[in-house]
């Protein structure tokens, strides 16, 4: 009798053990799940801020491209922009920097090539469209007084006006 008792731990105890691996493989998987979904969802996000910088681009792009072929005006336009990114920036890396935002100049300058003039700040917030070249823009008056000249993004929302003078080739941005 004793022996059939001692068979019937061992075999509740390899039981209780089989029984443990299978939640232990079950809680692996459910922690590798886990992780792959919270790994999808940013890239998703990443992607949908990168989608959200090159619609401000190609937008901004547009909006002066039509002051541009007009005769001239002036013309205020909001843009939505990811919150990482502070500012928006207009730099010329030809002239010296000066003004309120010259702090941020050296900084932006690792993106500079040879023709970008748009940056966004922080470094690394652009989602890898970090600077890019805008035509059609009047750099010298526009970075004048500052340079760079940067709008604040608040709220998702950055505001810009583009005039444009009768007698003018290119346009300018103000705040």
């Amino acid at each position: 009798m004793k022996e059939s008792g001692t068979k019937n731990r061992k075999r509740s105890k390899r039981s209780q053990m089989s029984m443990s691996f299978g939640m232990i493989f079950s809680i692996f998987l459910i922690i590798v799940f886990i992780a792959f979904a919270f790994y999808a969802i940013t890239k998703f996000l990443s992607i949908q801020r990168a989608a959200e910088i090159s619609s401000f681009i190609n937008d901004f792009q547009q909006d002066i491209n039509k002051m541009w072929q007009g005769e001239g005006g002036n013309q205020e336009r909001t843009y939505n922009l990811p919150s990482r990114i502070t500012y928006v920036c207009i730099t010329d890396y030809y002239a010296p920097k000066k003004g309120v935002n010259s702090g941020f100049y050296d900084e932006l300058k690792q993106y500079f090539y040879e023709t970008q003039n748009l940056f966004f700040y922080p470094v690394g917030s652009g989602e890898g469209l970090d600077a890019k070249e805008i035509q059609h823009i009047n750099i010298k008056k526009i970075t004048l007084n500052s340079n760079p000249f940067c709008v604040q993004n608040i709220d998702g929302k950055v505001s810009f006006t583009f005039k444009k003078g009768f007698d003018e080739a290119l346009v300018d941005v103000e705040k």
